[in-house]
């Protein structure tokens, strides 16, 4: 605790940016701790924000009382992130309650910036309004001038909930060599493109990224922007991740909306990468839409919207779980897409080293809801470990497929004979 002390009488003053405890465990009840300075009535005050839920709850503290409640609050969380105008601190705890104290100076001027200690301040963005970002403005998201574009602020609020998933797991990051970062399915990239803004040039991290895509025109287009921003570590590939060959060591994986097991074989190169960091927006979920079945829940899944939403939902958190054991700690949260749909939720997944033992339970539940997830096969097959394995379920899947296909075929059109064009079904 003396550390941390010292850490927060350090640099709890008016250029503090702000502070986030994270990682929730044990009794605590908000699942985050934002602490920014306010002024108010001449006198400098620390505004804790506790998220509660859906709610954000506020209170305000002198720095004394303050530090005091931190040294309290920090025993039920795993991690306490602070910026300054100055430096860079992190706190990581142990189950045991063993802190690590890390503070790294800012020497660049640019990582310097005016902190507003106004009490009634609008939102907080780490992409700040005011401050033009080029790739947001040839988004057409901001003006040349940084005003946010009205029609676009849904996006611009978008870009930095992604950013703040990026910010919570800063400290699980190394900060002593390059750290590559793979994003599969990338598109138009303009996450990939604020990820790599926000690591290097607001964070000044060394940070390799490169971003995957199946779209020659898309991967073309991606690399002429980030020639034309200076983004020179920022590489745009065309490709599969699951063939994907090119590096040895990965510290991030990243995958937005790539549809239906794609996000499977993208989980699982990351595994055997044992990439430190997952995140993954799901997308389109039809294999266990196709699968589930359970006596004891037909009444629910006899409608077609149910049955879906359920085994989207299934999906996620076998994935998740499959992740626990293989050494992950992962949490499902809600991710709001550019596009406004449904299928909002992020699966972020830490590496712990642990291997949860869990096989037996996930192993009950898929029996009981006779499903048979692509990525417990490609765990199981070791599948990014034998170039073949991913090749020989990717084959099957289409087998199983077309089987399905035909036997729906034969049912709704019976007098069809087999090899026959047509049958007699009108």
């Amino acid at each position: 605790m003396k550390e941390l002390r010292e850490l927060l009488l350090a640099y709890l003053d008016e250029r503090l940016l702000q502070i986030v405890v994270s990682g929730p465990r044990g009794e605590a009840q908000a699942s985050r701790l934002r602490v920014r300075p306010v002024q108010i009535k001449g006198r400098l005050l620390f505004q804790v924000t506790r998220t509660v839920g859906p709610q954000e709850l506020h209170e305000n503290y002198d720095k004394e009382k303050l530090i005091g409640r931190l040294q309290e609050w920090i025993l039920d969380y795993r991690q306490l992130q602070l910026e300054h105008s100055c430096a860079a601190g992190t706190v990581l705890v142990s189950k045991k309650g063993k802190l690590t104290v890390k503070v790294k100076k800012k020497e660049k001027p640019e990582l310097m910036r005016p902190v507003s200690l106004a009490h009634n301040r609008k939102k907080q963005y780490i992409l700040e309004p005011g401050e033009p970002v080029e790739f947001l403005v040839d988004l057409g998201v901001m003006t040349k001038e940084g005003r946010i574009v009205q029609a676009k602020y849904d996006k611009f609020r978008q870009v930095n909930r992604f950013l703040e998933f990026i910010q919570d797991v800063l400290p699980q990051l190394p900060r002593n060599r390059e750290l590559t970062i793979i994003d599969f399915g990338c598109g138009k990239s303009y996450l990939t493109f604020a990820m790599y803004h926000y690591l290097k040039v607001q964070q000044g991290l060394d940070v390799r990224m490169i971003g995957l895509d199946l779209k020659a025109d898309v991967i073309e287009n991606c690399n002429r922007l980030a020639k034309k921003y200076g983004y020179e570590k920022l590489q745009f590939l065309e490709g599969d991740i699951a063939g994907y060959q090119g590096v040895d060591q990965v510290d991030m994986v990243v995958t937005l909306h790539a549809c239906d097991t794609a996000i499977d074989y993208a989980l699982a190169k990351a595994v055997a990468w044992k990439a430190g960091v997952i995140l993954s927006v799901p997308c389109c979920q039809h294999e266990l839409n196709r699968q589930i079945s359970n006596d004891t829940l037909e009444p629910v899944l006899s409608y077609g919207i149910l049955k879906e939403r359920m085994a989207a939902l299934v999906t996620d958190g076998l994935r998740a779980q499959l992740l626990e054991g293989q050494g992950y700690r992962t949490q499902i949260l809600e991710f709001v897409d550019m596009e406004h749909t449904p299928k909002n939720l992020l699966i972020r997944a830490v590496r712990t080293g642990k291997n949860k033992d869990n096989r037996d339970k996930l192993r009950a539940c898929m029996d009981a809801l006779h499903v048979k997830p692509t990525l417990e096969q490609l765990l199981a097959a070791g599948a990014e470990a034998q170039p073949g394995a991913a090749a020989d379920i990717r084959e099957s899947e289409a087998e199983e497929r077309k089987e399905r296909k035909a036997a729906a075929a034969s049912k709704a059109c019976p007098d069809k004979q087999p090899g026959s064009e047509r049958g007699d079904c009108l």
